[in-house]
């Protein structure tokens, strides 16, 4: 059962839509279930609800999974730069944003785990504890992801960080990493794709920017902290619905093993 509600989102002063998926059991018992957040919770379910008009088809694969677990979708910001900014817990620089994008990802973050959150495990039937508690999104939802698992290791024990959006905050980013004290037990992923990858080597994927900075990541998440990664490189990949319905299988059986 796939349930839209609309909440608000303080920093903005405005609604943001969830998508909430409930197993079938969860209207039959009084079971408790643990919980995903997913950014872009739009794009998840419904080809019709879908930014492009392809979802990453996940009630799908959750109602054959064999694994029962409620998935929390929330839907972004549709006007202008809103989605950039709220995604991003860190100053971009770049041109696909006219020059210094602002970010008020932080913001975001506090709102998920100080209202969000509270909101959801009061109103469903959740584990609350972080061990129960995961997170993952797609590009700028993947950096959000992975900086969720970082700095608010405390609420996020797992992290679904597919084609994430890391390569123009490298340096904060590694600089939390190594400032943070992330529990052994934590579990990210880390993914991207040839076809999106930035100075692709043709001969080697491994050499491309974007892997570079993947294995960056991996090695400081396993170094400083002990904690167990699973890199991805999607062969064929591209920066699309598509190609990241392809990667829940892998992602999802990783996170809650």
């Amino acid at each position: 059962m796939i349930i839209k509600r609309d909440v608000l989102f303080t920093p903005a002063g405005s609604t943001r839509r969830l998508h909430i998926y409930l197993p079938d059991s969860y209207q039959a018992g009084n079971e408790s279930y643990p919980v995903m957040y997913f950014f872009d919770g739009h794009n998840l379910f419904n080809n019709a609800d879908a930014t492009f008009g392809k979802s990453w088809g996940l009630k799908e694969f959750l109602e054959s999974w064999g694994k029962e677990i409620i998935i929390v979708g929330l839907e972004c910001s549709h006007e202008g730069n809103q989605r950039l900014q709220e995604y991003c817990p860190y100053t971009f620089r770049g041109k696909f944003w006219g020059g210094i994008l602002k970010g008020t990802g932080k913001d975001t973050m506090q709102w998920i785990v100080s209202e969000l959150k509270p909101l959801i495990d009061r109103e469903y039937r959740t584990w609350p504890h972080r061990e129960a508690t995961g997170i993952g999104g797609s590009s700028m939802g993947g950096l959000m992801s992975l900086y969720a698992a970082v700095c608010y290791n405390e609420w996020f024990s797992k992290a679904a960080c597919v084609s994430s959006s890391i390569s123009p905050c490298m340096a904060p980013l590694r600089r939390d990493i190594k400032k943070s004290s992330l529990s052994p037990d934590t579990r990210v992923y880390l993914s991207w794709g040839t076809e999106e990858a930035f100075r692709r080597d043709p001969h080697d994927p491994m050499k491309s920017l974007t892997a570079q900075h993947n294995l960056t990541i991996q090695a400081d998440l396993q170094e400083q902290h002990g904690i167990m990664t699973d890199l991805c490189c999607q062969i064929g990949g591209g920066h699309n619905e598509a190609s990241w319905e392809k990667q829940i299988p892998r992602f999802m059986n990783f996170l809650w093993c």
